[in-house]
């Protein structure tokens, strides 16, 4: 069965949205009347079916969903572990550096200090267990607040955020001015 243009944008719909999306919202984005948005639904789940598709679309409480079909979740759950094992890139550990130091910080507090976007890899480190949102911080805006968590003390070999290293400074042994003093009197 080939697709005609209105399964090809349900598809559309379905997959760019992520969440479910009711059926008046999706036939007013398909332009096709509502009573034939479920006959749509069920041709797309009947295309799957036919060609051997890992996809299906549910129909829930709050609309309609695109989703995977449960005998592929073991594949699913092995990308998804293996993604969160993966190592940390060089801006993943900037950002994890800022937030440890720092916490409760913003991305864009992240992003000032390196200078660079960091929306994804703070979502990146949130997605892994490294970084967790905790309330929001009391600035305008009120954005939201991150801290490290306790996979992110596991991960380092941590007992707590005391067991981090001093900060060194440049020109100076640490941040420590108890240190700078003595490097100051050596």
């Amino acid at each position: 069965m080939q697709l005609n243009e209105n399964l090809k944008a349900v598809e559309a719909v379905l997959f760019a949205m992520g969440d479910p999306v009711d059926e008046f919202r999706l036939s007013e984005a398909i332009g096709v009347a509502r009573d034939k948005v479920s006959s749509l639904i069920d041709s797309l789940n009947e295309h799957y079916d036919e060609c051997g598709s890992a996809l299906n679309i549910l129909k829930l409480s709050g609309g309609y969903q695109m989703s995977t079909k449960s005998e592929t979740a073991e594949y699913i759950r092995s990308a998804m572990e293996n993604k969160r094992q993966a190592p940390l890139s060089n801006a993943a550990m900037e950002a994890l550096t800022i937030v440890a130091y720092n916490q409760p910080v913003s991305k864009s507090f992240v992003e000032n200090v390196r200078g660079i976007d960091s929306s994804s890899v703070i979502n990146s480190l949130v997605e892994k267990g490294l970084l967790e949102e905790n309330g929001r911080l009391e600035v305008p805006g009120h954005p939201v607040a991150y801290i490290t968590t306790p996979a992110f003390l596991r991960c380092f070999g941590l007992s707590s955020l005391n067991d981090l290293p001093p900060l060194v400074r440049e020109g100076s042994g640490t941040e420590n001015e108890s240190d700078s003093e003595e490097a100051a009197l050596l």
